[in-house]
């Protein structure tokens, strides 16, 4: 039996500005913004390329925005990532190299957190 992990909510403050953040600097795709009602609002955005989403909005979760400290996204050669990135405008830090591999990390702005690790080895 496969258990497939396909949506990750992440707990913003504002639903537009988050909505601009990850589709304009991080480059994720906007499949779905679905306003219920005043209370309820549902957004899935994907990365290029992933299986899984995030889900962001309103009245959906009870968690703090900025309290996901730890959501990772995978490339397959960080230099061109950290370029695309940079020319988005992302505030990304310099590529971090260690025994765990290279990396990069960012926040949106809630304070979020993101890695993305290379795995081209």
């Amino acid at each position: 039996m496969d258990f497939k992990l396909e949506l990750a909510f992440v707990p913003v403050s504002d639903v537009d500005k988050a909505i601009a953040f990850y589709t304009e600097k991080a480059g994720f795709n906007l499949d779905h913004d679905h306003k219920v009602s005043d209370e309820l609002r549902f957004v899935q955005l994907t990365p290029p390329g992933s299986a899984c989403s995030i889900a962001i909005g309103k009245g959906m979760i009870e968690a703090t925005p900025g309290t996901s400290p730890g959501l990772q996204l995978v490339v397959d050669d960080i230099e061109a990532a950290k370029a695309e990135l940079d020319g988005r405008g992302l505030e990304v830090g310099e590529v971090e190299r260690g025994p765990g591999g290279a990396f990069l990390y960012f926040s949106d702005p809630d304070g979020n957190r993101w890695s993305v690790q290379d795995t081209s080895g």
